[in-house]
């Protein structure tokens, strides 16, 4: 994996705000993958029939099992959303020559 060079990336205010719409749709376009990609890990792990993973206030689960569903949905979504989030900053410097980050 490359590492960043150690530069000072500070970003312009019109950066920022021209990243604000490319970070929202990026938001929601990782949320739909991470969800889509959770979905498939729980229906190939999951004990049991059911395809669809046990909510908070379901009372037919087990506790610790919904309690692995969150946690494997959390882990999901937050290596989802790292990846998404950095990959559309990185393809915002090449479009635009500047950082967008804080």
């Amino acid at each position: 994996m490359q590492e960043a060079p150690n530069v000072d990336h500070k970003p312009s205010t019109s950066a920022k705000i021209l990243y604000r719409p490319v970070d929202l749709l990026s938001s929601v376009v990782g949320g739909v993958l991470a969800g889509i990609i959770f979905k498939q890990v729980w229906q190939r792990a999951a004990p049991g029939d059911e395809p669809d993973p046990p909510q908070a206030l379901e009372t037919e689960y087990p506790f610790k099992e919904i309690l692995l569903a969150a946690a494997i949905q959390g882990a999901i979504f937050s290596v989802v959303k790292t990846v998404i989030d950095r990959q559309g900053a990185r393809l915002f410097e090449k479009w635009t020559g500047e950082w967008p980050g804080s």
